[in-house]
């Protein structure tokens, strides 16, 4: 054997042993009970759902179920978490729902052309991202801000069905324009049509109370099913979904020209920052109640496989479903079979049942879509942010309010500017405290402000920078230290702890550079303190470290203050 050839099959044995350890502790024999019993719940909840979330984002039903078995099955191989379910969500189908209406489609082949390639687009940047490492862009979105968007999202949701629902003309246009619509109505509702959608909605509501672990979506489907063979319900005025076709779809490209692909970048990657923000959210969840860790940027790639796996298979957008993910894992579900378990059986409801679809009142659909999207309106998380922060309660608020004033899109591009807004405001006000020796230490400093009893050293301020000092509040840093050096005439030399900062940058360095050389002219001694690694590098490339001057850096605190004194004596 030639050693080329040799260690060719070598590296093929690691690569081999590498997949097999990693199919290993991605499925285990020992959960497989439970993955597939919660694989029989998970498709019990996302067969119904996913037919109202197809209707949500504006094209044929069946394609929420075409979505299905590719997205699971990539996820299953590709993603981070061994527990994420993923498949049409509400966020983000109710924004593609809102990009379609905006390209106004004119027919059903144009509407599943866009929410195809919208999936592929969304999927690529995902895919894009994490293969660039930018998993971190998705911590931009805040807690409080994605619970404020997607609470808007969810009222924008219940107005919409609440048409289908009484029988009603379907409104268009934005929040205000759908209520005005509803209300200028009123007049013309149609009972019967209201009568099937309050049972539907009573039995989705009122069932889990009586039997929680019962798939009440599923037994509103087949009840509408069931009844739909002995009522005529188009003759009663209700509508039906109509024609649903059997078999999965083959794999396809969206027809759509390039230009119109390209027209829809910006949405692309609109929808793949809400469904990145959803499906992380629900996969960290799950990791930290489990015991395991995500990786974000594998996250990315695997959310992003699913959507391009969706949408070529004929689907819409998918995302990780923190309640189908929590359904899998109170039924037992803790590995991928699960996800791999939901795929065939979504396969055979597609091949064998489709068609008996077509028959389910659309009033039914809606209840459906109200019910699913009815806990994401959490008042009790706004109220718990009131109660922690209130900095947190406005910013979940002006999200919501920025759904339903600006639309899903807008409203979006809104939250994510207030997040990074909130980010640079936050870190641009900085405070420096002065510091006092802790009596009860030994070599401990505290601040004067919180504990007037903490001493200070004659003659020496010693500070504290609160927050990282960079460009953005290195004015105001200065500013501030300057005032607390004015304040105390007396003072010979400066004590800074930077040990806040991890990384300085040129505006922030300089601005320091010019903080010490304007004390030295005024005959203060400036030392600094707690400097890490990054930061002594630029202070010594910026050449601060020359203006400082020699043996100006120290450990701790103490050191500098006693480097300090021991300056003060030589010069006196």
């Amino acid at each position: 054997m030639t050693e080329p050839t040799g260690q060719l099959q070598r590296q093929r044995v690691a690569v081999l042993g590498s997949l097999n350890a990693t199919l290993r502790r991605r499925f285990s024999r020992s959960t497989m009970r439970g993955d597939l019993l919660a694989a029989l719940v998970v498709t019990a909840l996302m067969v119904p759902q996913s037919l109202g979330y197809a209707a949500l984002a504006g094209a044929p039903v069946q394609t929420g179920l075409y979505a299905l078995p590719l997205a699971l099955g990539v996820y299953a191989f590709v993603g981070s978490s061994p527990q994420l379910i993923v498949g049409p969500v509400s966020t983000v189908s109710v924004l593609t729902g809102s990009i379609v209406a905006s390209h106004g489609a004119k027919s059903p082949q144009e509407a599943l052309a866009l929410v195809t390639a919208l999936a592929i687009i969304s999927g690529l940047i995902l895919m894009i991202a994490g293969l660039l490492r930018l998993g971190w862009v998705a911590d931009f979105l805040s807690k409080p801000i994605v619970t404020g968007f997607v609470f808007g999202l969810s009222i924008l949701i219940v107005v919409g069905e609440i048409p289908t629902l009484l029988g009603l003309p379907r409104g268009s246009g934005n929040f205000f324009g759908r209520v005005s619509g509803i209300a200028g109505h009123l007049g013309e509702i149609q009972p019967k049509n209201a009568a099937v959608g309050a049972v539907a909605l009573a039995v989705l509501f009122l069932g889990p109370r009586i039997k929680s672990v019962v798939p009440w979506g599923l037994v509103v489907v087949i009840g509408g099913l069931v009844v739909a063979k002995f009522v005529d319900f188009p003759a009663a005025g209700i509508a039906e979904i109509g024609k649903v076709p059997s078999g999965l779809p083959g794999l396809a490209i969206p027809d759509l020209s390039v230009g119109d692909m390209g027209g829809l970048l910006a949405s692309g990657a609109a929808l793949a920052m809400v469904g990145l923000a959803e499906s992380l959210s629900a996969a960290r969840l799950f990791a930290s109640q489990n015991g395991y860790h995500v990786d974000a940027n594998r996250e990315l790639i695997g959310t992003g496989a699913a959507n391009v796996a969706a949408g070529f298979s004929g689907g819409i957008g998918v995302g990780g479903s923190l309640s189908k993910t929590a359904a899998a894992d109170n039924s037992g579900g803790r590995s991928p079979l699960t996800s791999l378990a939901t795929m065939g059986l979504v396969v055979v409801v597609v091949l064998f049942f489709a068609p008996s679809l077509g028959g389910l009142p659309k009033v039914v659909l809606s209840a459906v879509v109200v019910h699913a999207v009815w806990p994401l309106m959490d008042l009790n998380a706004l109220a718990r942010y009131r109660s922690i922060r209130r900095n947190d309660f406005v910013g979940a608020l002006a999200a919501l309010v920025g759904v339903l004033v600006l639309g899903t899109l807008y409203g979006l591009l809104a939250a994510i500017a207030q997040s990074i807004l909130g980010l640079i405001y936050r870190t641009s006000r900085i405070e420096v405290d002065v510091l006092g020796k802790v009596r009860s230490e030994k070599a401990a400093w505290g601040s004067v402000d919180r504990n007037p009893k903490n001493p200070t050293v004659n003659g020496i301020m010693v500070l504290r920078l609160t927050k990282p000092l960079f460009w953005v509040n290195a004015a105001a840093a200065v500013e501030l230290i300057t005032t607390e050096i004015e304040a105390e005439p007396d003072t010979e030399a400066v004590i800074i702890n930077m040990e806040a900062t991890n990384q300085l940058d040129t505006t922030s360095a300089d601005a320091l550079g010019e903080l010490i050389g304007h004390l030295h002219r005024h005959g203060i001694d400036v030392h600094l303190v707690r400097v890490i690694y990054p930061t002594r590098q630029v202070l010594e490339a910026s050449g601060v470290h020359d203006i400082l001057g020699p043996d100006h850096m120290w450990r701790t605190i103490s050191q500098g203050v006693k480097a300090a004194k021991k300056a003060r004596k030589a010069n006196e």
